[in-house]
């Protein structure tokens, strides 16, 4: 089983659950703190990219604040292999992925404990002040995606989950998501079921 952290749209359960194809049943979550990071924009995109500090601190005109410098999101645990092949082929040739090490900032619960709620709600009003690192439990080793494209692709601007929810989400949840044209080389993989066909071969 595999840990991976998610700071995107992949941190709303419902699209994590379309991705892998299953009701993540087998999962936990909670809220995890990566530091040294920033989460931008990709554009002309609803989802962002994150790029280490010391690579992205040329796109700012300004020394950022610890909280920019540190990107809040999902840490999952009890992620299969094929559920992290799926993931590969949902995330694409932009990213990497890449072992981190992350703070939890509360326990682990079961996705299927999560009560089905409203889409805007999963995100508080305001985020609460990052805790003193010396109080918070130990790191945790997890996949992430890392860009690996050029960052003039990316916008400088910090990407928000919850600008996402509110303006974004509807278009990957539900009956609106039909056509969304990101499930799709997903959508066909799984449904190869594990069967390669080489190109070119009848």
């Amino acid at each position: 089983m595999v840990s991976a952290f998610f700071y995107g749209t992949l941190m709303h359960p419902e699209i994590l659950k379309r991705v892998i194809g299953n009701d993540g049943n087998q999962l936990q979550m909670c809220s995890a703190l990566l530091l040294d990071y920033t989460r931008h924009q990709v554009k002309d995109e609803d989802y962002p990219a994150i790029l280490p500090y010391s690579q992205s601190r040329t796109m700012f005109d300004h020394d950022l604040d610890f909280e920019e410098k540190s990107v809040r999101g999902s840490l999952v645990t009890g992620l299969s292999e094929e559920d992290i092949r799926l993931l590969d082929v949902f995330e694409g040739n932009q990213y990497t992925r890449e072992v981190v090490s992350v703070y939890p900032l509360a326990p682990l619960a079961n996705i299927r404990d999560i009560p089905p709620i409203e889409v805007k709600s999963l995100v508080p009003a305001t985020s609460p002040p990052i805790p003193i690192l010396s109080s918070l439990a130990n790191t945790v080793e997890a996949d992430t995606y890392v860009w690996c494209l050029s960052s003039s692709e990316l916008w400088a601007q910090l990407w928000s989950f919850e600008e996402f929810v509110k303006h974004n989400a509807w278009k990957w949840v539900g009956s609106s998501s039909a056509n969304n044209k990101d499930y799709d080389e997903v959508d066909r993989r799984r449904g190869m079921e594990g069967i390669i066909v080489q190109a070119g071969l009848t």
